[in-house]
């Protein structure tokens, strides 16, 4: 609703906590002990709804009145065929194929945060949110492998690529604010890409 009100900051604001939940949740279900197919699709749906439809609607928002705003939603297309193809894919067990809906929706709603007067203000022109729209629900359902954020151990070999991310992570936020968060899913593309090159490399 805050979202539809115009409030975007509040509802990124949600969205995140949201992923927090979204998180933590695996988490519980495992020290717990329970399971079940329909927490799975629970859990789909919810994020089809916090990281699918809400994003779209903050960005179409932040497009204004543009004839075209209506392509923010091609993200909520994507965000729900990437989420079908994450539920039947057996080979998204330790990594994923295609940018996880989570990241995906904290590039686009971090967008909220640029100063309209900074100089990363050409993001929030209305033909570039398009393109970033739609360049970034192709992500979604893209055959590139990014590397998962579970850890298994706390190793540094078998971790090397997840330490490096979140010190990257870490060090755009503390230095940049929220404004480090784009620039943190771009570091999770390009890393990943890295870490394909790296396991090619070694096969």
């Amino acid at each position: 609703m805050l979202a539809f009100e115009g409030q975007k900051e509040m509802a990124v604001y949600l969205i995140w906590l949201a992923m927090i939940f979204d998180f933590f949740d695996g988490l519980a279900a495992r020290a717990l002990k329970v399971s079940s197919p329909i927490g799975k699709e629970l859990d789909s749906l919810a994020d089809m709804v916090s990281f699918g439809v809400v994003p779209a609607v903050v960005l179409y928002q932040l497009m204004g009145e543009a004839q075209f705003a209506l392509i923010a939603f091609v993200v909520t297309i994507f965000s729900a065929l990437r989420l079908a193809k994450f539920n039947t894919d057996d080979n998204q067990q330790t990594d994923f194929i295609g940018l996880p809906t989570p990241a995906n929706a904290l590039f686009l709603t971090s967008l909220v945060f640029i100063n309209p007067e900074g100089y990363l203000s050409f993001m929030l022109n209305e033909q570039v949110l398009a393109i970033t729209s739609v360049i970034f629900a192709l992500l979604l359902v893209s055959p590139i492998r990014l590397f998962s954020l579970k850890f298994k151990s706390m190793g540094w070999r078998e971790n090397k690529i997840r330490f490096i991310f979140l010190a990257t992570a870490l060090s755009f936020i503390l230095v940049f604010g929220f404004i480090g968060l784009p620039f943190t899913i771009l570091a999770y593309i390009v890393l990943s890409a890295f870490y394909n090159l790296t396991r090619l490399k070694a096969q």
